[in-house]
């Protein structure tokens, strides 16, 4: 290890100690016998993290503060926890055959060859971490309880509340507490949730998952956690866990073998305590191929050409929670090449994207829709995607950038293609700049796919049928329920969309202000196919069942 006279030195060149702080420690290591890093944070003049990163400094190495990361609990299994304690070393990440793991000696040699053997890696690879977080994964990873309630039962709950004399870092830091939060993600992961919500109420806290869409509730929570448990997503995600009057916004990173997590939290303070939801936002889910979000082959011929078009505005329309933003970056990657030159401004930034410059609305810093937009136009580029478009300004210099040979994509909530149209014209925009720049609308929904595992032949109430308006013979399927979608009967889900071209008809009814009934008429004799036709496509494909295209294109 590098020299304590080293670290000293570092500490001292930081500012983290002074000399004073020197003189005190040394009496204090003449009294006890301790090293003079532990004397100093034994008089409270140094936390141990800190020490750790100087020294990690010294010795050209990297290293990690594991208090706000989350391990794999899959990789727990291959350091076996005799072996984690004896050498104080545990597993963090892994990329293929190489395995990152956390020491507090990374140059024992002994140590390494015995994990090398264990694991049975082609790479270890150490960073330094300090005593305290060894400590803390062996306790909050080893030996982990397998379900909720396990944890819940090894919970001194009087210990934990967090009206008592410690703080809520304090507590927020108990093993059990960190155990189950772990878990509530994992599993979450685990069940394809798209967020967590963990919701206070009068006399115990909610835990929900949103699969598929839907949500559902995991487990309830005694009140006396709330505190506990929401700080501790706090210390996660980086954020002020005294603060719990206002709304906070934060981001935890998860990495796994194969999957890339992030995780976007929202608090929000609410008369029985702080709700909080997690945005788990996978990016393996979002590189998706065109045809891998529910085109049909006439569809997906049609959305590949408006998106090589050499300028124009492309909308995506529907409700939140429709998968615009995902059909808008899968769009991005289809075109995406080192010849192009994407600018893209959405609040937020869901995925990061490579080789694409994403920028984040920041109205604090002056970083506005229309503003950034401004901006993006002095950046020489060749595509560029808005995240919304909101109001008549941010309209107005997406429609200057089309018509100056950029090609923008964005999005607008409205519940059909041609109302994204009669939607621009009330915002004031003239009706000759829209017809010039809308090369295409596409709006969409999602719906839930029929599990494969259960999937079985019913028939379906008549009145669905009657509503749909079905009138050939169809087989119809749906998902009886099984141990794999937790009996649901539906696992995954796609989209049904509405593609509507902007042709010389089409521009003619924007030019006279007709409605989006009289543009929707003329453009499904153009051969457009309506949101609950396409839905009706995938009943028949047995892909989805007919309630649920009936619950996803309801007005």
């Amino acid at each position: 290890m590098s020299s304590q006279r080293e670290v000293i030195d570092l500490l001292l060149k930081e500012g983290l100690i002074t000399q004073d702080m020197i003189t005190k420690a040394r009496e204090e290591t003449k009294r006890t016998g301790l090293t003079m890093e532990k004397a100093l944070e034994k008089l409270n003049f140094i936390e141990d993290k800190d020490v750790v990163r100087v020294r990690a400094a010294a010795l050209g190495l990297p290293y990690m503060d594991l208090n706000d990361y989350i391990i794999d609990t899959s990789l727990i299994k291959l350091i076996p926890e005799t072996v984690a304690k004896k050498f104080q070393v545990v597993p963090l990440f892994r990329i293929n055959r190489s395995l990152t793991v956390g020491m507090t000696d990374p140059q024992d040699i002994i140590a390494l060859d015995q994990v090398r053997r264990v694991t049975q890696m082609e790479m270890v690879e150490p960073v330094l971490v300090s005593e305290k977080s060894i400590q803390m994964v062996l306790d909050s990873y080893y030996g982990q309880a397998e379900s909720f309630d396990e944890i819940l039962k090894s919970i001194d709950k009087d210990k934990l509340d967090a009206r008592a004399s410690r703080s809520l870092v304090q507590v927020a830091e108990e093993a059990p507490i960190i155990k189950f939060v772990n878990l509530i993600i994992n599993q979450a992961l685990a069940e394809r949730a798209s967020d967590i919500h963990i919701e206070p109420e009068e006399n115990l806290v909610r835990v929900r998952y949103r699969i598929d869409g839907i949500l559902r509730e995991i487990i309830t929570v005694p009140k006396k956690l709330q505190n506990a448990v929401i700080s501790r997503v706090k210390i996660l995600c980086k954020m002020d866990i005294a603060e719990n009057r206002r709304p906070q916004d934060g981001r935890i990173r998860y990495k796994t073998e194969n999957k890339d997590l992030d995780i976007r939290v929202s608090t929000f303070p609410t008369v029985h305590g702080e709700n909080v939801v997690m945005r788990l936002l996978v990016r393996s889910s979002v590189l998706l191929g065109l045809k891998e979000l529910g085109f049909s082959e006439k569809d997906h011929e049609a959305f590949a050409k408006l998106i090589r078009k050499p300028y124009g505005i492309i909308l995506v329309t529907g409700p939140t929670g429709s998968g615009k933003t995902t059909t808008l970056y899968t769009a991005l990657t289809a075109v995406n090449s080192i010849e192009k030159n994407i600018v893209t401004v959405e609040d937020p930034v869901e995925y990061e994207l490579p080789l694409i410059r994403q920028t984040q609305v920041n109205p604090k810093a002056g970083i506005t829709f229309a503003n950034g937009l401004r901006s993006i136009l002095r950046q020489d580029p060749d595509i560029i995607m808005v995240g919304e478009i909101r109001d008549k300004e941010t309209a107005d210099v997406a429609i200057q950038a089309a018509l100056t040979g950029h090609l923008v994509l964005a999005t607008l909530h409205t519940n059909d293609a041609p109302s994204a149209l009669t939607r621009l014209l009330d915002m004031g925009i003239e009706p000759f700049l829209i017809s010039s720049s809308v090369v295409g609308v596409i709006a969409q929904r999602l719906v839930r796919m029929i599990c494969e595992k259960c999937k079985e032949k019913y028939t379906p109430n008549a009145e669905v049928v009657k509503e749909l308006g079905m009138k050939e013979t169809v087989d119809f399927y749906h998902g009886k329920g099984c141990s794999r979608c937790k009996s649901s009967g539906f696992s995954g889900r796609t989209g049904i969309f509405e593609i509507l071209l902007v042709n010389e008809d089409i521009r003619r009814l924007v030019d006279g202000k007709n409605s989006a009934d009289q543009i929707k008429k003329k453009a499904m004799e153009l051969g457009m196919k309506g949101l609950r036709q396409d839905g009706l496509l995938k009943v028949k494909e047995r892909m989805t069942t007919a309630e649920e295209v009936l619950r996803a294109t309801e007005l």
